[in-house]
């Protein structure tokens, strides 16, 4: 970015990062960045078959966004790759369908299970925030005093979580909830903080199936 034009004039060339962008939303917004000239570090866990589609095109950082050491490595890899870091897209997420209590197998839901998608989904969100709004605070602003862009996924399940997603929709509710707050926080820095809630996305066959058959079984 540079003072004498805005970010938003055209997308080509900005660096981005895209957490979970191997898979799934992650990779369709990977392949829209690409398309439209950005520069993309992709991180996730590790690379789908998919992810063969853009990655001659991109950097990967495998890279787990509970992880403070992971999350700074994939920073300072788009800071080094491209210079800076213009935007980040929090695509990272987990969830697993589990009702409260099992009634076929009278047991309740599985505390570890909460835990593990609280962590992923809000605190790897916010880790991921934290980091990139640091590095984004060191850039130049542009004619509009910008200096970088944060989008969280977060879901209509926050607003409305179905069966089986207590867990899924207190995480994202969470990240819905601190959107706001974190947008007031950065406003004088110049980062614009935004989120986005799809209804349902795309996945691989075997993804819906596995979640299908654990709900099922929770019957």
């Amino acid at each position: 970015m540079s003072s004498a034009q805005s970010l938003f004039t055209s997308l080509k060339g900005l660096s981005v990062i895209v957490t979970g962008g191997a898979s799934g939303l992650g990779l369709a917004t990977s392949k829209r960045l690409l398309e439209s000239g950005c520069r993309v570090l992709v991180c996730d866990l590790q690379k789908t078959p998919e992810f063969s589609e853009i990655e001659k095109d991109c950097v990967f950082q495998k890279t787990d966004v509970t992880c403070e050491a992971d999350a700074i490595n994939a920073v300072n890899t788009a800071k080094g790759q491209f210079s800076k870091l213009d935007v980040l897209v929090n695509c990272a997420g987990v969830g697993f369908a589990c009702k409260t209590f099992n009634a076929k197998y009278r047991k309740p839901h599985a505390l570890d299970t909460f835990e593990r998608i609280i962590r992923v989904n809000t605190i790897g969100t916010f880790n991921m925030i934290r980091l990139a709004a640091t590095a984004m605070a060191e850039n130049e602003p542009d004619c509009d005093n910008l200096r970088g862009v944060i989008i969280n996924t977060t879901s209509v399940a926050a607003f409305e979580g179905q069966v089986g997603q207590a867990a899924y929709a207190a995480s994202k509710a969470a990240v819905a909830g601190m959107t706001l707050p974190i947008a007031r926080d950065l406003a004088r820095e110049g980062i614009r903080v935004m989120a986005i809630a799809p209804v349902t996305t795309l996945r691989s066959s075997s993804t819906v199936k596995r979640k299908r058959d654990i709900l099922l079984q929770s019957m």
